[in-house]
């Protein structure tokens, strides 16, 4: 077992526990299904909506070197730059590299899950670099040292009595704890470090390819302000984000809008192509944007499972996932959490290390019913437990347990035997098991739950005395 694997049970059986953290997540998902419920209903087809993003997606990543070359030309032709980072430590590197060069010494961030993706705020940290995060949840976690909840609502574990606290002890000048007053402490400190920061670092949602353009949304308009006000702009992206073209947005905005949070469109949407013109007022002096791979075309040569580039990270699916409502997101121990980051770690972070994630998932299948661009999620994440067991990643004690029940399933006589040995040895435990002791052989499962009763005849005794009656 993974070191990976032996945090994410430890965290994972605490979370399940606390109730308190629970009901705060239910409550958060909750409103989320009504509102994009709400949203849905303003689709004419939702369904028709789901299968012309799924197409756009599609198109994308199965000519993906087509269209970043294009994306790449089109940027570079306005005076933009455009690096390829083949892992995480290039893609920092670059950015460390052009903020020494520039003198940079304040960096406001807007939300971005590759820069989470590439350690990128320790990094900066580690050369004396002030980074402030300045999308507001991103903003709470970043107080509290912790990393987020969730992919579109990263404090979606805290209540507002905890906001409320937090700020009274890192900012000050907190007089009430209602939300515009507790947004106003936020904008009073972030604002003076927008005006401070010599260089600005946003994702973006898409790199639109006919156009060279990066398409950034939010709700709060911190993106707009990290890509307009700094000397420098630099966007962090994955290179799956790429689509083919401009209208393409006209669907995947309010789709995006829609799954993620339930609004017909997100607040701001901004199209970024390059830096300030001669004659324009605002703009950034530089423009670069950073091509992640990362593992993504370790991803794309799988023609099985590419289609999990598709994601467009609009969350849908961790609310939907039940595994998710009960643990949240900090208990996966990775970057991205729930049905998607399940799905793509193991590709991302390899097999080893995060396999466990794939059995994490009751394969219900409420996140491939959700997902707007039509990810089969579910039978990924049984492709990856197929894969852990090819390349004989998964413990002996199952080989084992797997290669006596296949032997007792291919014959009735053997499998009634071993039914039978099965309850017996359960009767005996429970009989001598000392209750609530570390002796207690069902103590992993009564520890939090009553133990299951155990059943005094099997069903084919109960079928042959009924006749099935």
């Amino acid at each position: 077992m993974s070191a990976a694997s032996r945090q994410f049970f430890q965290d994972a059986t605490a979370k399940a526990v606390d109730v308190e953290l629970r009901e705060i997540v239910r409550r958060g998902i909750d409103h989320y299904d009504l509102v994009v419920g709400r949203g849905k209903a303003r689709f004419a087809d939702w369904e028709a909506a789901r299968q012309r993003c799924h197409e756009i997606r599609r198109e994308a990543i199965n000519h993906l070197d087509r269209y970043l070359l294009e994306f790449e030309q089109r940027v570079r032709d306005r005076g933009g730059h455009v690096f390829w980072a083949e892992t995480a430590e290039e893609a920092r590197k670059y950015v460390l590299d052009l903020a020494a060069s520039a003198g940079v010494r304040t960096v406001v961030k807007s939300k971005s899950m590759v820069a989470e993706e590439i350690h990128l705020n320790g990094a900066l940290e580690s050369r004396g670099i002030k980074v402030w995060e300045t999308d507001l949840g991103e903003f709470i976690v970043q107080l509290r040292r912790e990393p987020p909840f969730h992919i579109v609502t990263p404090a979606m574990h805290l209540t507002r009595e905890q906001i409320a606290k937090l700020f009274r002890e890192k900012l000050g000048g907190v007089e009430a704890e209602d939300p515009p007053s507790l947004v106003a402490v936020a904008r009073r400190a972030l604002r003076r470090a927008f005006f401070s920061a010599e260089m600005g670092i946003t994702g973006a949602n898409f790199l639109v390819a006919d156009s060279g353009m990066i398409a950034i949304t939010s709700n709060e308009g911190n993106a707009r302000l990290c890509a307009s006000l700094p000397r420098i702009h630099v966007a962090i992206v994955g290179i799956e984000k790429v689509v083919p073209r401009l209208e393409d947005l006209a669907i995947l905005w309010p789709v995006l809008a829609t799954a993620g949070t339930g609004q017909p469109i997100t607040c701001y949407n901004t199209l970024v192509g390059g830096p300030r013109a001669p004659g324009e007022v605002d703009g950034p002096e530089e423009f670069h944007v950073v091509l992640l791979d990362n593992g993504r075309t370790r991803l794309l040569a799988d023609v099985e499972q590419r289609e999990a580039l598709h994601c467009i990270r609009c969350g849908a699916c961790l609310n939907a996932c039940p595994v998710f409502r009960s643990i949240g997101g900090h208990a996966y121990g990775t970057v991205y959490s729930g049905p998607i980051g399940s799905v793509i770690m193991p590709h991302l972070g390899g097999l080893g290390a995060y396999q466990h994630l794939s059995y994490a998932s009751s394969l219900c299948g409420a996140c491939t019913e959700v997902c707007p661009v039509k990810i089969d999620l579910h039978r990924h994440l049984l492709q990856n437990r197929r894969n852990a067991v090819e390349e004989s990643l998964r413990p002996l004690s199952e080989k084992i347990g797997m290669r006596l029940w296949q032997w007792a399933m291919l014959d009735a006589g053997r499998f009634r035997r071993l039914a039978w040995a099965v309850r017996m040895a359960m009767r005996l435990a429970y009989g001598m098991r000392l209750e609530g002791t570390a002796l207690d052989p069902a103590r992993a499962w009564t520890k939090n739950r009553a133990a299951p009763p155990i059943p005094r005849h099997s069903f084919r005794a109960m079928w042959r005395k009924t006749r099935g009656g």
